[in-house]
């Protein structure tokens, strides 16, 4: 029962997806947004919204137990792990799918300075984030002056990506999903649909996608107790794997649309979103979970992976100028190499 809930929920999130990477195209042509704002703020936020509600549920609902707040810390750090690693190779392997029909192969049509900027606010962000990690447990207002920090940064990544000249043309756009239902509207190719419509079909594909990603999440987690695994690698593991890649299939419909740029931006956008939002939550109301101790350490280490993932794929492409697809299959094999530390830590390796 638990495989077919899995199926039909990973259908109703592809299903989801597909809606909302068309409305959110439209979304950001009826405010003539740039595509990095499209791509790095409205896709990469409303596609990480049921990954950021495992560790904010499990952290403010938990009554400040130990278990409660291990879950939503496990949570947080295995966001950007999952991101940089194995999202990356989800992308990869869809740019390498469709290469045989693209002018360029393998090399990804994308906004590289884009790119470098989501990067970098990610590498400043998360290293601050754990760097609070590393301070003493007392006093507590030392961390909560790192969250404000953290809150500051990303609302000034958002700034700039706002701020950047509009380029979704509306040639670009396949014609609204939804603006067959508007009467007002003609149904044609040319269409330009009211905003009204865009909004109900980014809030319909929004709510398909969390409804989704709960049942999903439910079946793992079934699983998981059914298989025996144990509850850390459920949060920091399989919960950003059920909740948060999915999602990412919106990355995999825009590559296929020749979209690099809102493909990567979705993942990057994600990894800042990611990196400050949900761990302000952590070192507000669970400062005592985010601290690195020898309990910890292992998932902690998370973070270092995600780290040398993003630099391995992003700073040659800074230096080159050029994202190649195959590049992005390294991601997968930093998943597997901390996956093969988590078991060894499990069998007492450490």
């Amino acid at each position: 029962m638990d495989v077919l809930i899995l199926i039909v929920a990973f259908v109703v999130i592809l299903f989801g997806a597909e809606l909302f990477t068309n409305g959110i195209e439209w979304f950001g042509r009826k405010l003539g947004l740039a595509e990095g704002a499209v791509g790095s703020v409205l896709a990469a936020v409303g596609t990480a919204l049921p990954e950021t509600m495992i560790p904010i549920i499990a952290i403010l609902s938990g009554g400040g137990s130990e278990s409660s707040h291990g879950i939503g810390v496990g949570a947080i750090l295995g966001a950007p792990f999952m991101l940089s690693t194995l999202a990356m190779f989800v992308t990869g392997v869809a740019v390498l799918y469709v290469a045989r029909n693209r002018p360029k192969r393998d090399e990804m049509i994308v906004d590289t300075k884009v790119l470098a900027h989501d990067m970098r606010y990610f590498g400043i962000a998360y290293a601050i984030a754990i760097g609070a990690a590393f301070l003493p447990l007392e006093p507590a207002w030392l961390k909560w002056i790192v969250a404000l920090v953290l809150i500051a940064i990303y609302g000034w990544y958002v700034k700039g990506h706002f701020e950047d000249d509009p380029s979704v043309d509306l040639e670009d756009l396949a014609p609204l999903r939804f603006n067959r239902l508007d009467r007002a509207t003609p149904n044609d190719a040319l269409a330009i649909p009211r905003l009204r419509v865009v909004n109900v079909q980014v809030l319909a594909a929004l709510g398909l996608i969390i409804l989704g990603a709960v049942f999903f999440v439910g079946a793992v987690e079934n699983l998981a107790t059914t298989i025996g695994i144990d509850p850390v690698i459920l949060a920091l593991v399989i919960a950003p794997i059920a909740t948060e890649l999915p999602e990412k299939f919106n990355s995999v419909i825009w590559v296929r649309q020749g979209k690099d740029t809102l493909a990567m931006g979705n993942i990057t956008g994600a990894m800042v979103f990611q990196s400050t939002i949900p761990t302000v939550v952590a070192l507000l109301f669970a400062a005592d979970a985010w601290h690195f101790s020898e309990d910890s350490r292992v998932a902690f280490l998370s973070a270092g992976i995600a780290f040398a993932a993003s630099a391995v794929i992003f700073i040659p492409m800074a230096r080159s100028g050029r994202l190649l697809g195959k590049n992005l299959l390294i991601g997968g094999l930093f998943y597997v190499a901390y996956l093969g530390i988590v078991a060894a830590s499990l069998m007492g390796a450490f």
